[in-house]
Parts: structure tokens; sequence; C-alpha cells
């Protein structure tokens, strides 16, 4: 079997990522940042607690904060609780208010963004993201939208919009709406997230870049990240400085390793259609929701594969999906917004990410898994 990238079902889903070497220029540049806001001694300190006077936060959060706004070019950068999720519904809430629509992709929508819109009474008006004429077309006939909000990876495997083409296009019709982006799974992977791209405001999960639990990184406009922050004056809601240092350690060592992670998953993806494995009919690399392999099987028994890789030592589900605590390769399901748009998948589709591991590692763990199954496992 010839193995021809390009002509691969849904080959032009994919997000572009970064090299090894350009992975190590961008934790270079965080480096440099870093250097530019700490002392040396500063820099040794785990950090302080509480509601410092001067910053309203742990003064090490503020630090961190500041270096990150540098790292990403932005007037502001705001630490929060709740991760990726806690991020969107925070920047959401700043900006919007009940009864208020956002404009937003017709796909399946993440299951916790879903649940942010229904708690927080926001409307939603849908408009096709693949077809930029057709947002063009929305967006200058729209008089209710508050937000454009858009998911950077995708939200089914047909999605092939170009993020800074569509922020573009939004700018260029409606300068003035705000446009906010889910960049969870692809910060410190693509070649850029969005506010790098024109966009006011990115949110994203601390802990999928090999950070600590539970904290959210919002950045852009310094006028409502300033809002958003005087209204958590509580010290409780407070990033403390040592988790703030935490999350600017771990995300030095983040770039390089999800470049080496991206380009096992190309090398399994490769080998899966190469006839590496009986009982594959083909696999293909999408951004669902990070960078994996969906890999389509020749019989209905997909959830026995997942179950059998556990035995096999396979992760059968995440963590973080990318966090520091996931190191072996996950065999999985495929992700739920996948499964709403092309139900088939949840029979006959597995997901796989290799993690650290190498390709090598994943293929042996998924032969062993298939023949399990078939021996009746």
């Amino acid at each position: 079997m010839t193995y021809d990238p390009a002509k691969l079902k849904y080959a032009n889903s994919v997000v572009p990522t970064r090299t090894v070497k350009e992975a190590e220029e961008l934790q270079f540049k965080l480096v440099e940042c870093m250097s530019e806001h700490f002392t040396g001694d500063q820099f040794l300190s785990l950090g302080d607690l509480g509601v410092a006077p001067v910053y309203k936060k742990p003064e090490q959060t503020a630090r961190v904060e500041r270096v990150l706004a540098s790292f990403f070019g932005v007037e502001d950068v705001a630490l929060v609780r709740g991760a990726g999720t806690g991020a969107i519904r925070i920047i959401l809430s700043t900006i919007m208010s009940p009864g208020d629509t956002m404009l937003i992709h017709t796909a399946p929508v993440y299951t916790t963004t879903t649940d942010t819109i229904r708690v927080l009474g926001l409307r939603t008006k849908e408009v096709d993201f693949n077809d930029l004429t057709a947002v063009e077309a929305v967006l200058k006939k729209d008089t209710v939208c508050k937000v454009f909000y858009v998911q950077h990876a995708r939200q089914q495997p047909t999605d092939t919009y170009d993020l800074k083409a569509v922020i573009q296009t939004v700018k260029l019709v409606r300068p003035d709406l705000p446009i906010i982006v889910d960049d969870n799974y692809l910060a410190m992977k693509a070649y850029g997230i969005g506010v790098e791209y024109g966009a006011d405001f990115s949110t994203f999960s601390g802990f999928k870049v090999l950070g600590p639990e539970g904290i959210g990184i919002i950045a852009g406009k310094k006028e409502e990240i300033q809002l958003l922050q005087s209204r958590n004056y509580s010290g409780g809601g407070q990033v403390q400085g040592f988790e703030a240092m935490e999350l600017l350690r771990m995300m030095t060592f983040a770039p390089v390793s999800l470049a080496i992670q991206n380009e096992q998953v190309a090398e399994v993806c490769k080998q899966l259609n190469t006839g590496a494995i009986k009982g594959v009919t083909h696999a293909y690399m999408v951004n669902a929701q990070s960078k994996n392999i969906i890999v389509e099987l020749e019989e209905p028994i997909a959830q026995q594969v997942i179950k059998a890789s556990n035995t096999f030592g396979a992760a059968t589900h995440p963590v973080g999906a990318e966090s520091k605590y996931e190191i072996l390769p996950m065999i999985y399901r495929v992700s739920g917004s996948f499964i709403a748009s092309q139900p088939r998948l949840k029979q006959y589709g597995i997901r796989i990410n290799p993690m650290k591991s190498g390709s090598k590692t994943v293929l042996s763990i998924l032969e062993k898994a298939m023949k399990a199954v078939k021996q009746g496992f």
C-alpha cells in the first residue's frame, strides 16, 4: 500500500503544528521572556500566597502573568481557577450577559462549553466556519451577536477552516465584534494562538501544557482582563504564587515535548496506512481535540480493543488529554463531538495519542489488543 498523506481521509482538517526545531525556538523565546521579568533570585522563589496589597493577588503570580503577556504579545494575561473551562466561562461572563447571543460554528459543541452556554444563559447563532463567504454574509446582516466564538481544535472530522483566515474575515467585516478563541489542545503546538492572529482573547488550560491542575489562562485585552480580576478579589480564588511558578516552569518543556509527540502521531498514521496491523481499514490524523489518530476498523470491535489495550500497557481514558501525568500511549474512544458527527465511529473507531511513547510501542500494543479480541478477550 502506498502512503500519500495528501490523499488521506480528512487530511485537510489537521491544524499545522511546529517541528521539533521550531518548538526549540519557542522554548527559547519563553525563557527569554522570563529573564526580562524575573531576577535570578525571584525566579528561584517558589512564590508567595494570598492577596498582595500592590497586586491584589500573589506577587509571583503577577510576574508570571507579565511573562506570558510578553510571550504572546498581548496587553494582559490572567491566570484563573477552573482550567480551560473556567477560563472560557470567566471571559464569556465578563463580556456577555444572560440572554446575549454569540456566533458559533455549525458543529457539535464541546461538552463543557455547552454547559457554559447553559449556565450563563447565553444564546447562540450558527454559521459554517468552513465557508468564509457564509461567515461574511452573516456578519454583515447580524445585529444581535455580542461575541464571535471559535474553537481552534476541530469540532468534527470534516472541519477545514483556517483560524487566522476566520479571524481576519471577522475583523474585516465587524472590527467591533470581540473574538474569543478556545485554544485548548493547540497552545504551544500550532504556529500561533487566537490572539496572535488578531483575536481579542485566547483561553486555554495550563494542564494541557504540562502545568498543574485547575489553572486556566486568559490572554488578551487589558480592560476586560482587569475587570474580571477585580471581580475575583477573594484570596481563595487566586492562583497562588507557587502554582503560577510551576505552570511557567512546565510550560518551558511543553513545546518540544508536544512537537516530538506530533511526529509520532504522523509516524503511527503512516504505519497503519501501509498495512502494519491487520483489521485496520484506514487511519487519519485529526485535531480531536488534541492532534491524534482516528483508526477505523474492519469490524465493530472498537470498545473491546480499547478494553484490551489497557492490559497491554495503554491508557484508555484521559487525565487532561496531554497533561503531565499522561506518559503511556492512549488508546481510547473517539471524542463525543466526533461521534455525534459520525455515529459509526462509536463501534468502528478508536483514537490513539502516542503521548510520550514512540510509534513502535503504540503499534505493538494495538496489535496485541486486536489479536486478543479476535481470540475472545
